[in-house]
């Protein structure tokens, strides 16, 4: 990268170390995983037990307790007791920003490209 450019050690960024980028790369690539997506996504809205969270994913009970088993070692998700319940939460507000900003900023632009489509189709396209 030149120097001086947006993204140089001169202009207040400098490269993260390598225990970080593998850090982030081991949440990203949990999170890259529909399911598990949606479970974080879910999650970022509220806390909620595995059936609940099976239910709203429409996955089955094993599999999404597996999700959150992985999740939970990767300190994405926590949990509490709740009597005989399992409770999940995301306990990390960065974690929810991501979350929220990505899936947030890809719906907006499907149903910017499906108005688009729509209006394309409504005029004879």
């Amino acid at each position: 990268m030149a120097a001086g450019s947006p993204g140089s050690a001169e202009a207040g960024f400098s490269d993260p170390s390598a225990e970080v980028l593998d850090q982030a790369a081991e949440a990203f690539g949990l999170l890259a995983a529909p399911t598990r997506l949606h479970m974080m996504w879910a999650l970022a809205g509220g806390e909620c037990d595995v059936t609940g969270l099976a239910e709203r994913v429409g996955g089955a009970l094993p599999a999404v307790s597996q999700h959150l088993s992985k999740l939970k070692l990767a300190g994405l998700v926590r949990s509490r007791r709740e009597g005989r319940r399992q409770v999940y939460y995301v306990d990390d507000p960065d974690v929810v920003t991501v979350v929220r900003l990505m899936v947030g900023q890809l719906t907006e632009r499907a149903e910017q490209s499906g108005a688009t489509v729509r209006r394309l189709r409504g005029a004879g396209a």
